[in-house]
């Protein structure tokens, strides 16, 4: 199996997407800006009080011709009203034009609506700001796509010629019936852009019934759910399912024989955010696999979070992976 990030690369490389950087101003986003811009992968839009952005430039000996700079406290004045006017229609009077006019001069919230509005394809933020400040603008303004309540934060996990995807191992703390069945279909539709043919494993402490409780009978109802949401891949999608059924196919044959998921699962759902961030990071520390994320899903519009401890090389794969997910849109 090739790297994901080549795959990825070729993928999105000539489409001309147009990535948002809310965090101009930062030297691990410019450089990242460069060699996406440099490696043809798409068109950065960097977005900062203009001398701050050109000073870290300087300071870096980084060359920024070529790449987009917005200044939102520049903006033009009749484009800016534009945007006004569209959120607060978008806000449906929660929110009046003043509180609006202030929410836009935040570059978060300015990145959002160039996303909203046409004017970029995705948005990846967070290397400054913390969760909250990327992940609430998207919330309230791109907002969850069709058919979905909830966003959900997966993993892709690779090592070597494995590819795996764990989800919600970043989001939501607690998952009724109907959100973790939802989470299993956005992971599927993830899985696919990464290179998976989703078989989903909705995974429990019980295999088929084997023990009797309310959480089991939560993963159960989530399975048959899910099958519902995407009859398309409904024989793709079991539970509820142990990890060692789910994974291996010996124990498969013994805890759920028949089942065409047990033993060759690649989309694991765990059913609470305890359950999946212990899951991922045993993985990553005891496995030795590279865990890829938190990717966001769900929403209307891709929007990546990074970490505010991110490399240049975290913000320029995470770059890739946001722009993939925007081709399917």
């Amino acid at each position: 199996m090739t790297n994901l990030f080549t795959e990825l690369a070729d993928k999105i490389k000539e489409k001309k997407l147009r990535l948002v950087f809310p965090e101009g101003d930062d030297s691990r986003v410019q450089g990242a800006a460069i060699r996406l811009k440099k490696d043809g992968l798409l068109t950065p839009i960097l977005l900062g009080d203009q001398a701050a952005v050109e000073k870290t430039a300087a300071d870096n000996h980084f060359d920024l011709s070529g790449i987009k700079l917005i200044d939102p406290l520049k903006f033009d004045e009749k484009q800016f009203n534009q945007l006004i006017d569209k959120l607060v229609t978008r806000r449906k009077g929660k929110t009046d034009p003043q509180t609006v006019a202030m929410w836009l001069q935040e570059v978060n919230y300015f990145g959002t609506m160039l996303v909203y509005t046409g004017k970029a394809d995705a948005m990846v933020s967070g290397a400054v700001h913390p969760t909250g400040d990327t992940v609430r603008p998207a919330l309230q303004i791109i907002k969850t796509a069709p058919g979905v309540s909830r966003i959900s934060g997966a993993f892709i996990m690779q090592k070597n010629d494995e590819r795996y995807l764990f989800a919600d191992s970043a989001i939501n703390i607690e998952l009724d019936a109907q959100t973790m069945a939802e989470i299993a279909v956005q992971s599927a539709h993830t899985a696919k852009i990464f290179g998976i043919d989703p078989k989903v494993a909705m995974l429990s402490f019980s295999t088929k019934g084997s023990a009797k409780h309310a959480l089991v009978d939560k993963v159960a109802q989530a399975t048959k759910l899910a099958q519902e949401m995407a009859p398309d891949l409904a024989d793709n999608i079991d539970g509820e399912l142990q990890f060692d059924a789910a994974f291996v196919e010996s124990v498969a044959k013994l805890k759920a024989p028949g089942s065409k998921v047990a033993g060759h699962a690649n989309v694991f759902i765990f059913p609470s955010l305890e359950a999946g961030n212990i899951g991922y990071k045993i993985a990553q520390r005891l496995g030795g696999y590279e865990a890829i994320g938190p990717i966001l899903q769900g929403l209307a519009a891709p929007v990546s979070d990074l970490s505010r401890g991110a490399s240049q090389e975290d913000v320029y794969k995470v770059a890739i992976i946001t722009a993939a997910q925007a081709l399917k849109n």
